[in-house]
């Protein structure tokens, strides 16, 4: 994928040959613009963006109030906040609109990506910024920028592995689309150190209350903080040589030592919206969108899920179903009887151990199989099953059913349908959709291991479907300090020898329960790195390339100097809630069919 002729970037050396940063109102405009040039909705775009604002300025005191102004919404707490969570996701992961100009191939990508890049920066001056504001700025925009990337070399038959990588964004600089036309991320990587001056420079500003850092907040990046996985590129490429990808979409898989990490389960906002990746791509983007939205083999997607870190029993298992549904279609192909495989799969295991994204690989390999027409997963909890009145779940349920039709359902703590008529009603109408769809449906439902058990045994339907249960054990220590090398690395940052065995002495001192958050854990971690270590480069005025790559163990210490207690606006305090939320992928549906775009929604 190349981005859109003509663009191109002033170039960001000093300060003053760099373009001034618009204000919030003007970048949200842009990417609206890019959006509707594209085929995608502006006022869908404008939201998104909106969100995406509202969580990168999240902990900045005071932000609400200049983000109502720049965004046209109410100058109201509860506004901000709602608007927050909803975008805290694309901290880690590329946008839904984004993400559906990817899967189509859009050449409008990169400029959308860049445009919500400006976004991320320009969010993070309201208010009285932080250095967690601008951990938040930097995370958010690599996610938005790394994912084009990821996508270019995929799918650029002149990426070529033999042509030296850039030591900033590890892209090749040989002949082909990439090299004739600056890419989004070399762009915003080139342009970094002038924009991070100009935001540390805001940041310097004389402050109307003070705004210090500390872990007391409820802003604070610990472990329980909802994040989602998906930010970077895992797969450490920059560093390395990028992976040998050919012209045909069935080329050889990257070398099984190059590891990715399953960054954990996806943690959903209030509504946990689905998103249905491979289908209802807008057009005219792309008239081929859902059949190109995922053109890997078996092979293809088995050697992506062995470069996962850990999860040894995960990928044997599902090793074990790729080669038990590949000889049955093989058997149906040749006319013999064939037996009855459930093809629905449990889930358990803590948050972060990467539940949904060995989902989202099923779902690509049952498609490759034949199995599926889609092969896209739809990701839903009970708020999306459940509505408020009887009669009313079994509809909505079957829409969600509906969405997921050629491709993988995904229900994160499905036993959350137990206690009441409202969820058994639920319960039944899935059990009639599984047998109606069972030859173009695959479900999975995950959760904690013990309440899973009980939530099948006591529901016949289910025991009969779901027969094969998959263990997510927790990672080692080694495990999450390799994870944390590869997020790092993945987000364009280097870890002093230092730095790494800094943060292994923190895993250490963890105490694992079920609510640990594993991989997310260690993201949690290097989000907040980032953010004090653009906090500690706040008085150099010209940093360089190494500075602005490099983290040191005082960024990984909670009390390092500058770290203090933050202040926040007591009308920004939300309620303390009893029962901490259990992370789980969340996926915005591209279509406002299903929990996509209701009145509550709307920001």
């Amino acid at each position: 994928m190349t981005d859109d002729p003509g663009h191109t970037d002033t170039d960001a050396g000093a300060g003053a040959d760099s373009p001034a940063l618009p204000d919030l109102a003007s970048a949200i405009a842009e990417a609206a613009t890019v959006a509707g040039s594209a085929g995608l909705p502006s006022a869908a775009a404008r939201t998104e963006a909106s969100r995406l604002a509202a969580t990168v300025a999240e902990p900045s005191a005071e932000a609400f109030e200049e983000w109502a102004r720049e965004t046209g919404s109410p100058v109201d707490a509860d506004v901000f906040l709602s608007a927050a969570r909803r975008g805290r996701r694309w901290r880690g992961a590329p946008t839904t609109l984004l993400d559906q100009l990817i899967a189509a191939r859009s050449p409008l990508a990169g400029s959308y990506a860049r445009a919500l890049a400006q976004v991320c920066i320009v969010a993070a001056g309201l208010g009285t910024p932080n250095q967690r504001t601008l951990g938040n700025a930097s995370a958010a925009a690599a996610a938005q920028l790394a994912a084009v990337a990821a996508s270019d070399r995929l799918h650029d038959p002149q990426h070529s592995p033999a042509a030296p990588s850039d030591p900033i964004t590890g892209e090749a600089a040989g002949a082909g689309s990439l090299a004739a036309e600056e890419s989004p991320v070399r762009a915003f990587a080139r342009r970094a150190p002038a924009l991070l001056t100009e935001m540390l420079a805001r940041i310097g500003r004389p402050q109307p209350h003070p705004t210090p850092i500390g872990s007391g907040s409820w802003l604070d990046l610990d472990s329980d903080l909802p994040l989602t996985p998906g930010a970077f590129d895992l797969t450490g490429t920059r560093a390395a040589e990028p992976a040998p990808v050919s012209g045909s979409v069935t080329s050889a898989p990257p070398a099984p030592d190059t590891q990715q990490v399953a960054a954990g389960d996806d943690p959903a906002d209030d509504t946990r919206a689905t998103r249905d990746r491979a289908a209802g791509t807008p057009e005219p983007a792309s008239e081929t969108a859902e059949a190109e939205a995922d053109p890997r083999t078996v092979e293809e997607l088995l050697a992506e899920l062995d470069e996962l870190v850990g999860l040894n029993t995960v990928k044997a298992e599902i090793h074990r179903q790729a080669a038990v549904l590949r000889v049955e279609g093989l058997r149906a192909e040749a006319g013999l009887n064939q037996p009855t495989i459930t093809r629905h799969l449990v889930f358990v295991g803590n948050p972060g151990t990467g539940k949904t994204t060995v989902a989202r690989l099923v779902a690509g390999i049952y498609k490759a199989l034949g199995l599926l027409s889609k092969g896209h997963l739809v990701e839903v909890d009970r708020s999306e099953l459940v509505a408020g009145y009887l009669g009313q779940t079994a509809i909505k349920t079957a829409e969600v059913v509906e969405s997921a039709a050629g491709g993988v359902l995904f229900i994160d703590e499905a036993y959350s349908l137990t206690g009441d008529q409202y969820g058994q009603e639920a319960v039944d109408t899935l059990v009639k959709e599984m047998e109606d769809r069972r030859d173009d449906l695959v479900v999975i439902v995950a959760g904690y291991p013990m309440p899973m058990a009980v939530f099948v045994g006591q529901n016949p339907g289910l025991a009969s479907r779901f027969r094969t249960t998959i263990d997510f054990v927790d990672y080692t220590d080694a495990e999450l300090v390799q994870i944390f090398g590869l997020l790092a690395e993945g987000a364009d940052y280097d870890l002093a020898p230092e730095t790494s065995e800094a943060f292994a002495a923190l895993v250490a001192a963890q105490q694992r329960g079920p609510t640990f958050g594993n991989a997310r854990f260690a993201r949690n971690c290097l989000e907040a790195a980032i953010g004090r270590h653009a906090w500690r480069l706040r008085d150099v005025e010209s940093p360089s390339v190494q500075d602005l790559r490099l983290l040191l163990p005082e960024d990984l210490d909670l009390d390092s100097p500058g770290d203090e207690a933050v202040t926040v606006p007591s009308e920004l305090v939300p309620e303390v809630e009893v029962v901490p939320e259990i992370d789980l992928v969340d996926f915005d549906s591209p279509t406002p069919a299903v929990g996509a775009t209701t009145e509550k929604d709307q920001v």
